[in-house]
């Protein structure tokens, strides 16, 4: 599958990160590797970019699509940063990305089972050697604990009326792939509205699969003991749960007196961008300098 890749705001990025020559810098998400390519740019020979996924398949794709020597690959996750850095011998870095979420890599391969159209059994894990996948989620958890994550993680007012009705499915046979769950969900609540019905439910299970949010609280507070003074963390998010876990993160370093804020509000895509990656258009960006 070839998928054509545009990272998200990344002429902001730049800007809000300011790489200079001789820098070290964390991409937590390296992806395909879009953002770290530009960075590798900004660094010099005496900089490195140290990229960190928990997918190996993306691993892969920043391997080869990057091929720089100054390009360190790690397998991990958020609350890992710390750990993955200075096993490479950084103490300190001059600065950390997050882009945040699922990739469209990820949603266009259908046997990960993030989309409403996949086929495949439900999985929805980033990093495939976890053995707990959204299968688990949807064929186990009691009525109680789904409609806890669907008003947590997918702040979805008819919790109650999905997590019923894949009860009562899954009472008469397994749900085992994302086109049966939307299909459920669908004929559950109906559709109202451009988006779909299943959308947040969705959002809630990877959510609870990947534990995204504990793992984003982790990795925020890995990044501000990492960087040096002076030096930049910004994070790209995507819904308002991780966009307001980022501003609250900004804000309480900030009162004391640990980071100042670089934006006072979150930097979103222009209208060319939108137009060329319609993926990018709830994106918001945000940023703190250590001091």
């Amino acid at each position: 599958m070839t998928i054509v890749h545009l990272p998200v705001l990344l002429r902001e990025v730049i800007e809000m990160l300011s790489p200079h020559e001789g820098g070290i810098y964390i991409d937590a998400t390296v992806g395909l590797g879009g953002h770290s390519e530009e960075i590798l740019k900004m660094v010099g020979p005496t900089g490195s970019v140290i990229g960190i996924d928990r997918d190996e398949e993306a691993l892969e794709l920043a391997a080869r699509r990057l091929n720089d020597k100054r390009m360190i690959l790690k397998k991990g996750q958020f609350s890992e940063i710390e750990d993955l850095a200075r096993a490479e011998g950084f103490t300190q870095v001059d600065g950390v990305l997050f882009d945040l979420g699922v990739s469209m890599r990820q949603l266009k391969e259908m046997e990960r089972g993030f989309s409403f159209h996949s086929a495949g059994r439900l999985d929805m894990r980033m990093d495939k050697s976890n053995p707990f996948s959204a299968w688990d989620v949807v064929n186990t958890y009691p009525e109680k604990e789904l409609v806890r994550i669907l008003k947590e993680y997918g702040e979805e007012r008819r919790a109650l009326r999905i997590a019923r009705a894949i009860i009562a499915r899954r009472s008469q046979k397994s749900i085992d792939t994302g086109s049966e769950l939307a299909g459920i969900i669908f004929r559950a609540v109906g559709k109202h509205g451009r988006v779909h019905p299943a959308t947040r439910t969705f959002q809630a299970i990877r959510i609870e699969v990947n534990s995204e949010l504990d793992e984003l609280n982790k990795g925020l507070a890995s990044s501000l003991r990492l960087l040096k003074d002076g030096g930049r963390m910004c994070a790209i998010s995507y819904h308002s749960l991780e966009d307001r876990i980022v501003k609250n993160f900004v804000r309480d370093n900030a009162k004391e007196g640990r980071v100042r804020a670089l934006v006072k509000k979150p930097v979103s895509p222009g209208l060319q961008e939108i137009r060329e990656n319609p993926s990018s258009r709830s994106a918001k960006l945000r940023g703190a300098e250590k001091i």
